[in-house]
């Protein structure tokens, strides 16, 4: 029988984080549907507005060959990306706190400006808008994700996997990212992986290496998550293991659902953009991403 990719499940890292962090975050961030409009929710916050900005700018230039990526400066073309999660649509409901987290995002490209390390040498480019392979085809499952940057290393024909961070926190230890993206990389193109760094924008002049996981059991680990998400998500079984009060990652969802959010917009596959209003002490509530 052919695989049929349009009836597989799709995991991601980011679906998978989210399912192992809460189920019910990943029932309203991957499959709940808005009853009116049939699609997709999506709660912005500044700091998911910064990363998406920040990402933006790193990302344009693994499509340019070495000797352009600087010749118009990342300042510039941070100018352009924020536009796009400028005001209310980014979260920020006040100029102070957006300018606050814009200088951040200036101070982060800066940092890549003075040191561009791995940034300035060669890159793979995988010209697959989503990379994705079969995890499992018994259990009819896909991986797929992005990768922020594959460097390319001539003397071995081989790459390293480079992810950039904009976080304030460093990557957990128990992470599935890099034994997900280490599958990926390696399912989705010819060359040999040889390392891989995480980049903490924020107080890193240079990358962090990482140690690279058993491949093995890095499908095996993957594979049972992934398994588990597809099963819990067939059976309905998507509840908060904290209860009816929910968690942090479900209660901000959940204000969506519940029409206590405010529609900004949508994305560019029609998901609809929420955010929520400003605290009285003056705080935007919004939750941290990873990326």
């Amino acid at each position: 029988m052919a695989r049929d990719k349009f009836a597989a499940t799709w995991v991601s890292h980011s679906k998978i984080n989210d399912f192992l962090t809460c189920p019910r975050a990943y029932y309203l961030k991957h499959v709940y549907r808005d009853p009116d409009t049939g699609s997709k929710i999506q709660l912005m916050s500044p700091s998911l507005a910064l990363g998406s900005a920040v990402h933006e700018v790193i990302e344009s230039l693994s499509k340019l060959p070495a000797e352009n990526r600087f010749k118009v400066s990342l300042l510039e073309k941070f100018e352009d990306a924020w536009k796009r999660v400028s005001g209310k649509r980014g979260g920020f409901f006040d100029i102070d706190t957006e300018e606050s987290y814009k200088e951040e995002g200036r101070t982060m490209l800066r940092r890549v400006m003075a040191n561009p390390g791995p940034v300035a040498r060669l890159a793979v480019k995988i010209k697959t808008d989503l990379p994705y392979y079969w995890l499992s085809e018994e259990d009819e499952i896909i991986l797929c994700g992005k990768i922020d940057w594959l460097e390319y290393l001539p003397e071995s024909d081989s790459v390293h996997i480079l992810d950039f961070k904009t976080s304030k926190t460093e990557e957990d230890s128990s992470s599935l990212q890099l034994p997900i993206y280490y599958l990926l990389v390696q399912n989705t193109q010819h060359r040999t992986v040889s390392g891989a760094s995480y980049w903490y924008l924020r107080f890193r002049d240079e990358p962090d290496v990482q140690e690279l996981p058993d491949l093995e059991q890095a499908h095996e680990t993957v594979l049972q998550a992934a398994k588990r998400m597809k099963t819990a998500t067939k059976l309905g079984n998507l509840k908060c293991p904290h209860g009816d009060q929910g968690c942090r990652s479900c209660r901000l969802m959940e204000q969506i659902v519940l029409g206590e959010a405010e529609l900004v917009g949508t994305t560019e596959y029609g998901q609809k953009i929420f955010v929520l209003p400003q605290k009285e002490d003056g705080d935007i509530t919004h939750e941290s991403v990873v990326l």
